[in-house]
């Protein structure tokens, strides 16, 4: 007698991945060896900012112009108590640099989260409303988006002054027009499905719709723009800093310190260079990362 195979229909499920989407989201960012890479960078750049008065041998701003220009520990002339030499006013460059950390992390995370929000909101509204509101608040994006970004902010902060708080609300009020013109549309491609209609039909107000219904399912694109948006906030406060502008000159950044170290990159290379090292390790690795969460946003990427 002959068996005849169960139909494909009779067959059991494949079994779903354990552990729900986070355990399959963060299964597939731990298989980005450079991501983790990248994010072990950015954790250690996190503790030594927030610790950085605990860690940091010597105060940022303390000169000794006896040990001026003092070259690295493994240099000749070089001391292990200085381990990345000194600057022109004898500064402690190791500290420096830790310190400038925490400047650049706090001005990327306020402005990007700033910039964020803003962009959040107006995108929302211009998505769901769709109409006048739409339109009115798209021209907004194309005015804004016809200064250049760090153009319109030295111009704010040559007008008003330096301040790190000023910094960060220029760099965040200049930068929501990408999350605006992403979120509006995730949200003119989700306003139609079944759900937002019957949100609706059961007489949900607009707000809460937008709040509860279509916020949570932007948020995937919303965390790589952030991420991408850090490393250009911090880009951008070094780039005011180098030209004298953005936070007080008694605040220790590595823009600045990139600015002090320009004359001396012939004769005293250690000034300039542990900062731009710094600078561009930290925007790269929250670049790759941002790439890692672009990536894991698309379903596509669990099963590759």
């Amino acid at each position: 007698m002959t068996v005849i195979p169960p139909a494909a229909t009779d067959r059991a499920p494949a079994k779903k991945p354990p552990g729900g989407p986070r355990s399959v989201v963060l299964r597939a960012l731990l298989r980005n060896k450079l991501a983790v890479l990248a994010l072990a960078v950015l954790a250690l750049l996190l503790v030594a900012a927030m610790s950085a008065p605990l860690i940091a041998p010597y105060d940022p701003n303390a000169q000794d112009l006896l040990i001026r220009l003092r070259p690295p520990a493994w240099q000749d002339g070089g001391t292990g108590a200085h381990l990345l030499g000194t600057d022109q006013l004898g500064r402690d460059m190791l500290s420096r640099v830790i310190h400038g950390a925490r400047v650049s992390l706090l001005v990327g995370a306020g402005a990007a989260l700033l910039a964020g929000v803003i962009g959040t909101a107006v995108g929302l509204a211009a998505g769901y409303l769709g109409g006048w509101t739409d339109r009115t608040l798209m021209r907004l994006a194309d005015v804004q988006l016809a200064f250049p970004s760090l153009l319109l902010a030295l111009a704010v902060v040559g007008f008003l002054g330096s301040g790190l708080w000023l910094v960060v609300l220029v760099l965040g009020f200049t930068g929501w027009v990408s999350y605006a013109r992403v979120v509006r549309s995730e949200v003119m491609s989700l306003r139609t499905r079944d759900f937002i209609t019957e949100a609706r039909a059961i007489g949900v107000t607009d707000v809460t719709i937008m709040r509860r219904h279509l916020l949570p399912n932007v948020m995937a694109p919303l965390a790589t723009i952030g991420t991408l948006h850090v490393a250009a906030a911090i880009v951008a406060e070094a780039s005011l800093s180098y030209l004298g502008l953005g936070v007080p000159k008694e605040t220790v950044t590595w823009g600045a310190m990139l600015s002090d170290g320009q004359l001396y990159l012939g004769t005293s290379w250690w000034v300039a260079v542990f900062p731009g090292i710094a600078l561009m390790l930290t925007s790269l690795a929250i670049n790759i990362t941002g790439d890692a969460l672009r990536d894991v946003a698309d379903p596509k990427a669990y099963r590759r």
